[in-house]
């Protein structure tokens, strides 16, 4: 295992509702790089998600951030989270609500502009989140696992629902993040968007069915077409 790496998951099984979530699962992701969590509904995607940032239980197996066993309190300012659902008070504006997150993870008042213009909210600063559209509310929230300025920034579902341009946006900020040296693990389930991501992890029933670039998994498949090259993977897997 290297400390090197972000992300280390080692043989991690975790059983939810009396159902296996994760099967002997082992995946590295790498740092300063975007990574793709690809896979359909029930896959698998968010309980590892949950596991990495430290919030699921683990049957067994290890997962570790930086080195560090998933959960830490050294990795509480060092990774950062949006979940599917809102992170943010509707009842609070977009700036109350970052002016709160930044107090809790230490961060000046100047930063709270800062993400506001890195997520294009500037006009909706004042604004009452419960009045937001539902891209603007992801906008927030993704604002909020930006404000502690995370080493590693886990993604679940970002651009769910959200309308092509819009998710267009987002990639291309993600790419800037990591640019700047962040690591950025990504769930979805539409593949168009593994063309986007550096490396690729790619779940089924809980198993990790294949990972790399997304030219190796076109190379590994024969197929052209990322989401065709995954349905081949998949019969394969269930031979």
């Amino acid at each position: 295992m290297s400390v090197e790496s972000a992300v280390v998951c080692e043989r991690v099984r975790v059983v939810r509702g009396g159902r296996v979530a994760l099967d002997d699962l082992s995946a590295v992701v790498g740092p300063g790089s975007v990574t793709g969590l690809l896979g359909p509904s029930g896959s698998g995607k968010s309980t590892l998600i949950r596991a990495i940032v430290g919030v699921q239980v683990v049957d067994s197996g290890s997962v570790r951030v930086f080195g560090l066993e998933a959960g830490s309190r050294p990795l509480r300012r060092r990774v950062g989270y949006m979940t599917q659902a809102s992170s943010a008070y509707p009842d609070l504006t977009v700036r109350e609500n970052l002016r709160y997150f930044a107090r809790i993870l230490g961060q000046p008042p100047e930063r709270v502009d800062e993400v506001i213009g890195s997520v294009g909210l500037e006009e909706e600063r004042e604004r009452v989140v419960d009045r937001l559209s539902g891209g603007q509310r992801a906008r927030v929230s993704l604002a909020a696992a930006l404000v502690g300025k995370p080493e590693l920034l886990v993604l679940d579902e970002p651009t769910v629902g959200l309308d092509p341009v819009l998710r267009r946006d987002l990639w291309r900020m993600f790419r800037m993040l990591a640019a700047d040296g962040a690591t950025l693990l990504v769930s979805s389930h539409v593949m168009d968007e593994a063309r986007h991501c550096d490396e690729l992890l790619l779940l089924r029933e809980g198993r990790l069915i294949a990972g790399g670039t997304p030219e190796d998994l076109r190379r590994q498949t024969g197929a052209d077409d990322l989401e065709d090259g995954f349905l081949r993977l998949i019969e394969r897997a269930d031979r």
